[in-house]
């Protein structure tokens, strides 16, 4: 076991009774795109992309599971192709009536846990978590920042995407958050 898996396994938040973490499957498209769209703070992506994700990033994404099978929340995340030991997060989102019960932060804990594991018998390991957050996004940086703490490791901001680099205008600036690296 690399220091990494063992680092991320050891200060795993567990998940709220009755929900469970899966992988998510193309049947959860529909069910991700309206737990997003109705978070009210993501850029809610087509629903075909969601069900997309649901098939192609499903290794590098999961979905919270309720007692009835119905995802209640959910990470979308992918590998960087040019550093595949980044797990890159692209959207975090927990159903309303779910919220406040540290759900977010144990898919966080359980995704990044699940992602290492599976890069055991890779050339390359899991060493670092990147996503970007908007100013203002108090529940993002939080869980983010609480990420990084909760494992010991650092947090390095930067502007990735200033606002003026989006076409559609208005889109406050997109800030990196990079963390890690594992195991050091």
């Amino acid at each position: 076991m690399t220091a990494a898996r063992a680092d991320l396994q050891e200060q795993f938040r567990e998940m709220p009774a009755g929900l469970r973490m899966d992988r998510p499957e193309v049947a959860d498209g529909a069910a991700v795109w309206r737990i997003a769209r109705d978070s009210g703070t993501l850029d809610l992506n087509s629903s075909y992309s969601y069900l997309l994700w649901c098939r192609d990033f499903a290794d590098t994404s999961v979905v919270a599971r309720d007692g009835s099978g119905q995802p209640v929340g959910f990470i979308t995340g992918y590998l960087r192709p040019t550093h595949p030991g980044t797990l890159v997060v692209w959207q975090v989102a927990v159903d309303a009536a779910h919220r406040g019960r540290g759900l977010a932060a144990g898919l966080l804990d359980g995704l990044t846990a699940r992602v290492a594991a599976d890069l055991a018998s890779a050339p390359f390991t899991l060493n670092r978590v990147e996503t970007t957050i908007t100013p203002g996004n108090t529940a993002s940086e939080r869980l983010f920042t609480s990420f990084a703490a909760r494992h010991d490791l650092p947090v390095d901001r930067e502007v990735l995407f200033d606002s003026g680099a989006f076409p559609d205008g208005g889109h406050a600036p997109e800030v990196l958050y990079r963390i890690g690296p594992f195991g050091t």
